[in-house]
């Protein structure tokens, strides 16, 4: 069919391809040429994207050239599509993405009870629990924030096309673990944060993988249970005992990284200190005393009492509370000689001595000056 000008116009059907001008933009829908048409189109606001949009100039400007899709066939006018051709190119865009597990990045449109919604050309969703590889209270702060995602499901019959973030986010862990189980090395000293605490020790996360700092290995002091030394989210430095890369296990210690008890012992208890301690060990030949966390010094059995004693046990106990005094601070040796008996005051020592007997009123000198009398 040719028109006056001898242009040849067609009679278009539902379901064909055309391209089309935007002639007009109105709030509600836009005005089309459409080439080879001898009738205007018209695309609906609905027909315009795969997303909720609140007016037409949102997504196009007059002069666009777009392809459209024929939906309806009128007399005087053709009602067109743009979603349609978006959606048809997005699909295979999606299958191909899909099909080679590609990671892409998208810009989150909309939160939505249940999940978020990206723009693909088609609606894509993204559940709560696909979102990150953690709990997230309120999605709010996600709208228009760039993600990487993965298709993880795709339906086009039904429209159904699922994203995860997570599975991102897990595989990146993964690969970042791997790595880090080929570089760690022994001996390492490395910051850490602590994710888990358990009855036998706290889990550090040190850069992508958890290695364990075994309840033992949590301070120089006996730790009755790891949440009174650590807690969840706590920064640590830690040390690296040993890597076992076959079973991906990492095994840690804050205690080699802070000072030792017996650090700077020498100037925290220096020759003729006094402490206060508790006496946890009787052997035969004294006492251990502990004066400060971890630091335990010898009282010899013979500074324990002025007054001989056969065993420590006569006189003290384990747990009891004593003073001590400094005799001597080896901390090299990791030595501290100490003295029970220097701070106790020595008991006048009492001698038995033979009383004379009471004078019988006379002196020997008297009784010799009668005998000689008797003499003369």
């Amino acid at each position: 069919m040719e028109d006056m000008n001898g242009i040849e116009v067609k009679n278009l059907e539902i379901g064909e391809r055309v391209q089309g001008t935007v002639t007009k933009v109105e709030e509600k829908q836009v005005l089309v040429d459409v080439q080879d048409s001898k009738v205007d189109g018209i695309i609906p606001i609905s027909e315009l994207s795969s997303l909720h949009i609140e007016t037409a100039s949102d997504v196009v400007s007059e002069g666009d050239v777009l392809e459209l899709i024929v939906t309806k066939v009128e007399e005087e006018l053709l009602v067109l599509s743009k979603r349609k051709v978006d959606a048809e190119k997005a699909w295979e865009d999606m299958k191909d993405r899909f099909e080679q597990g590609e990671i892409f990045e998208a810009e989150v449109k909309d939160v939505v009870k249940g999940g978020l919604v990206v723009d693909l050309g088609v609606r894509g969703f993204v559940p709560a629990s696909l979102v990150e590889d953690h709990y997230v209270e309120d999605f709010a702060d996600y709208k228009n924030k760039t993600l990487t995602f993965k298709i993880v499901e795709l339906d086009q019959e039904k429209n159904r096309l699922i994203l995860s973030h997570r599975a991102v986010v897990e595989a990146e862990k993964q690969e970042q673990k791997k790595q880090l189980l080929v570089d760690i090395e022994s001996g390492s000293v490395l910051e850490g944060t602590v994710q888990r605490i358990t009855d036998f020790g706290a889990f550090v996360d040190i850069g992508g993988v958890d290695g364990l700092v075994h309840i033992s290995q949590l301070s120089h002091e006996h730790v009755e249970k790891p949440s009174d030394v650590v807690t969840e989210g706590q920064k640590v430095t830690v040390k690296v005992l040993s890597v076992d890369r076959d079973n991906e296990r990492i095994s840690l210690s804050i205690k080699e990284t802070l000072p030792g008890p017996w650090s700077e012992i020498a100037s925290k208890a220096p020759k003729g200190t006094v402490l206060e301690g508790v006496v946890k060990r009787l052997v035969s030949y004294g006492a251990f005393v502990e004066v400060f966390p971890g630091v335990e010094g010898l009282v010899h059995i013979s500074q324990i009492s002025h007054k001989h004693i056969g065993t420590p046990h006569e006189v003290l106990q384990e747990n009891q509370d004593v003073k001590v005094k400094v005799l001597d601070v080896n901390e090299a040796d990791q030595r501290l000689s100490l003295s029970i008996k220097a701070l106790e005051e020595k008991e006048a020592e009492v001698t038995d001595y033979e009383m004379p007997e009471e004078s019988t009123g006379f002196q020997l000198g008297e009784m010799i000056g009668d005998k000689l009398k008797d003499l003369k």
